[in-house]
């Protein structure tokens, strides 16, 4: 007989689908810090669609999504839901992750259930007009992050996504290592590979905020396996070792410098000739790092208000600045002079399509790129794990968490 409802770590048989489940919920009256925000309790299994795979979550990736989400803001996410019709009054963060296939869906052929798969966090409408017409996925219309826009993320036991979300996990890898990379490694695998020409090249310099971040860690060997040169930016000197590890040319500490913020209007020109004077010592210890004075052709942004001005100051002539969020503020002011004369490019990036997403999991399960995991928490830590990251105390690399897997440096089922 099927029972309601498994505990954290127990696996029901295979493909047996309970009728409950244990989930980190997000409500609206308790939003705020993750540590108020994020409760565990039981909810109902949600029902499995056509096109759809029920994945048994193994261990899944913590990132900024699940802070976000706790907020409330810059979205209340659960009140845009319920004015589409959504029923649900509450949310399952959680956009990224690895676990079995435990039932499949009507139309859905590509997985069996007791595949080892890992959940790419983007969800669109296979049939929606832009994408028949030609239009990258990750561009459509249609298009909505999973565990963040999208309800019933991964950190749950059970989560529902569609097909082609779902790629096989690479068998070597430990459940809280495949759950925890894919968010950074295939955001960044689309900034330097998917905006022609600024395809990293071999002797391209490369500069990466947040360079000891999930992001940052993966972005750094990516523009190394391609022969670029990547130089981190950092906001502690004890970070500098990590990215050195994986292969940066060299570190610099933002806490050298006092310009950041907004932009100064050009017209205060005693203001503007300090933003300047320090985006310039900058820039000079870019080259420092270099050896020569060469600047980034690509800067890989997201921190958004207080260094995007620098970015693209910094950036090379005719080189782009690409950026993927707005971590510290969503306005961005720039000096548009830089950008027009000097034909540099702004451009924004968000996730990565399929293609894109099978070749950052390749480079790891070939490995040419390391998942990056340094912390691992129980399923009961989850908001724990989101408190480090909303207050920026979390360990240099990927954080994941253990969900029905039994317990870390596991790389099957059981």
């Amino acid at each position: 007989m099927t029972r309601d409802i498994y505990e954290i770590g127990e696996t029901p048989p295979l493909g047996e689908v309970p009728s409950h489940m244990y989930a980190a919920l997000i409500r609206p009256e308790r939003y705020g810090e993750p540590r108020q925000a994020i409760r565990v309790e039981p909810v109902e299994v949600p029902p499995v669609g056509r096109g759809q795979v029920l994945v048994m979550v193994m261990a899944a990736g913590v990132n900024y999504n699940g802070v976000w989400a706790g907020l409330g803001t810059p979205a209340d996410v659960i009140a845009a839901r319920r004015k589409q019709g959504d029923p649900h009054d509450f949310h399952i963060a959680g956009s990224e992750g690895a676990g079995v296939v435990w039932a499949v869906g009507e139309g859905a052929t590509q997985y069996r259930v007791g595949d080892q798969v890992i959940i790419a966090g983007v969800q669109w409408d296979e049939s929606a007009p832009d994408i028949r017409m030609g239009t990258d996925p990750t561009a459509s219309r249609s298009q909505k992050a999973w565990g963040y826009e999208l309800n019933f993320g991964s950190f749950a036991q059970f989560t529902i996504v569609d097909e082609y979300q779902v790629h096989p996990k690479p068998p070597h890898l430990t459940w809280e290592q495949a759950g925890c990379f894919l968010g950074g490694g295939s955001t960044s695998y689309r900034m330097l590979t998917g905006w022609s020409p600024h395809h990293v090249q071999p002797g391209d310099p490369v500069l990466i905020w947040g360079g000891s971040g999930g992001l940052g860690s993966m972005a750094i060997q990516i523009t190394d396996y391609f022969g670029g040169i990547p130089i981190a930016v950092v906001s502690d000197d004890d970070k500098a070792e990590h990215c050195l590890r994986l292969g940066a040319r060299g570190v610099i500490n933002r806490h050298d410098f006092d310009h950041w913020g907004r932009l100064p209007d050009a017209s205060d020109a005693e203001a503007y000739a300090r933003w300047q004077s320090g985006a310039r010592a900058f820039g000079r210890r870019i080259w420092e790092v270099l050896g020569e004075r060469r600047s980034p052709r690509i800067v890989l942004e997201h921190p958004g208000r207080d260094t995007l001005a620098t970015s693209v100051y910094v950036c090379d002539h005719a080189g782009m600045v690409v950026t993927c969020a707005g971590t510290s503020g969503y306005n961005g002011d720039i000096d548009l002079r830089f950008l027009w004369m000097f034909q540099k490019r702004l451009q924004g990036s968000h996730a990565a399509n399929v293609r894109e997403t099978r070749a950052a999991i390749n480079l790891v399960a070939s490995g040419r790129v390391d998942p990056c995991l340094s912390l691992t928490l129980p399923f009961d830590e989850i908001a724990d794990a989101h408190q480090l990251v909303y207050e920026n105390r979390h360990p240099a690399g990927n954080t994941a968490v253990l969900v029905n897997a039994p317990g870390p440096g596991l790389t099957s089922l059981v």
